[in-house]
């Protein structure tokens, strides 16, 4: 079994600081990168070091697999975790991080690579007797595309081969609009992942996504464990996930589980992953969609239902220990959770990005719920990462309760200096639609697509107001750090409570 005693994290926000909390209580050190932009982040004070990787943009810092593998020699690091986004479902990041010697917290590169490219996940998955989408992933030239999308019947969805995320996706409904959508498709395709190649797939008009949260070790043992709603989503970017599914019954649930855990041993899985599913409502037929080989964004809600720490799964798993005595019959979620996504944008504006200093962050504290921050007060909502903020998740016995204590949750939590979608979060738990449990993927689109904040609304105006005199904050100089060099302020005084951490002399 391997000694993991110090973890590098190649990554930022929320949730490189989930790592390093589960690293806390497994007493592993936690060693912290950054770029220039992100030199007083919360993520740098929560880890026992930090070292510097390079400029803002993630090209040059987060993205850096040489910068990053350098800093994990440098600080003796006996492994990396990846987190999500950036390199985290990066196959040469990860054969990298193998041939450095270093321990490479998630899947084997091939299973990476093998899930990574659309159209051979879907070859696979056929072979291996998971029900796929009706699509087209033998040819990309655009004859054959446009003949396929005859055969498989319009409307039709356009994908990236090589991506995922939402991004570089096109439905369309008629086939005079195939040629231009397909070309816009490829160029964003190019753009995001450097690689131009689609494929073609049904689109199920009013479908629900659910996926499965998989956990296989390095000696073939493999489960699921349960699933996840993820229908609640705005340009296919989810922002409400829940667990159980309203949708499922026990034995809906039993095949698509059955189907989860097939899906991961058709490419030989091991530690954490997702498959992800479509579900027919009407037909109540489930295709799959796509794996992501990492840690998800949603995993919490899985978290409080099961008991199960997944950050530190990934970490028990990577260091050779079994899970065959937990097998999924033996874990019985209990309850229902939630997980709602704050982030740095105006939903009354098409969901623009929005930056500013934080100038107040005060989260809600009460039974049941939990909030994994990326930020704190004093920190920037910056224009060159991901605008998500805080998560928050509230767990109770029943879905109405887990509702209720989400809505006062969503009330209780207050951020000043930037603006946040913490109300249309609100008003989209409040909708009829969603208490049913009856929404798609497209009840933004249809039900709250022309949505607008009230003029006068007391928390906007008082956000407003903070951007506005953080303006006229002084600021430290350009590449420093002010707190973090300064003996005296409270956040070197956090750095007590950081695995390996030292008080300040001072203090």
């Amino acid at each position: 079994m391997a000694n993991l005693n110090k973890i590098l994290i190649a990554n930022r926000g929320e949730i490189a600081v989930r790592i390093m909390r589960a690293c806390g209580e497994m007493n592993i050190a936690t060693v912290a990168v950054y770029s220039d932009a992100d030199r007083a982040a919360l993520h740098t004070r929560v880890a026992a070091e930090a070292i510097h990787i390079g400029a803002s943009p993630p090209r040059e810092s987060y993205l850096n697999i040489e910068k990053i593998i350098d800093a994990a020699k440098k600080s003796n690091a006996d492994a990396i975790h990846p987190g999500y986004g950036f390199l985290a479902e990066n196959a040469e990041f990860a054969q990298a991080v193998n041939d450095a010697g270093i321990v490479f917290i998630g899947p084997s590169p091939f299973s990476i690579r093998a899930m990574g490219d659309k159209a051979e996940a879907r070859a696979r998955m056929i072979k291996s007797g998971v029900p796929v989408v009706p699509g087209f992933q033998d040819a990309d030239d655009q004859e054959s595309l446009a003949r396929a999308a005859e055969q498989i019947g319009y409307p039709i969805l356009i994908k990236a081969a090589a991506g995922g995320g939402g991004k570089a996706m096109r439905v369309v409904e008629t086939k005079s609009g195939f040629p231009d959508a397909l070309a816009a498709a490829r160029r964003e395709a190019l753009n995001a992942f450097g690689d131009a190649r689609v494929i073609l797939e049904r689109y199920v008009a009013n479908a629900r996504h659910i996926e499965f949260q998989i956990l296989a070790d390095k000696f073939g043992n493999t489960i699921h464990l349960f699933e996840r709603e993820c229908s609640i989503q705005r340009r296919h970017q989810k922002i409400i996930e829940e667990t159980p599914s309203p949708l499922l019954d026990d034995e809906l649930r039993e095949r698509m589980g059955n189907a989860a855990v097939a899906a991961a041993r058709a490419v030989n899985y091991e530690n954490a992953g997702t498959i992800e599913f479509i579900v027919d409502p009407d037909t109540r037929e489930f295709y799959f969609l796509e794996m992501n080989t990492r840690l998800q964004v949603e995993h919490p809600i899985t978290e409080l239902t099961t008991g199960l720490d997944l950050a530190q799964w990934q970490i028990r798993i990577a260091r050779g220990e079994r899970i065959e005595r937990y097998g999924e019959r033996l874990i019985q979620p209990r309850g229902h959770a939630i997980e709602c996504r704050v982030y740095a944008e105006d939903p009354s504006n098409h969901f623009l990005p929005s930056t500013g200093r934080v100038l107040d962050l005060q989260l809600p504290n009460m039974p049941g719920v939990r909030a994994d921050a990326g930020i704190a007060t004093g920190d920037e909502a910056s224009a060159f990462y991901d605008p998500l903020l805080v998560k928050l998740i509230a767990y109770a016995e029943t879905r109405d309760a887990a509702l209720a204590k989400m809505q006062n949750a969503l009330r209780e939590f207050s951020l000043l200096g930037v603006t946040t979608n913490v109300e249309f979060l609100q008003t989209v738990l409040a909708h009829p639609t969603l208490r049913q449990g009856k929404a798609t993927t497209r009840f933004i689109e249809q039900e709250l697509d022309a949505w607008t904040q009230a003029p006068h609304d007391e928390r906007r105006t008082m956000g407003l107001i903070a951007a506005a005199l953080a303006e006229s904050l002084d600021k430290a100089p350009e590449g420093e750090a002010s707190s973090v060099n300064d003996p005296y302020s409270p956040w070197r005084a956090q750095r007590a409570f950081r695995v390996g951490g030292e008080l300040p002399a001072a203090l």
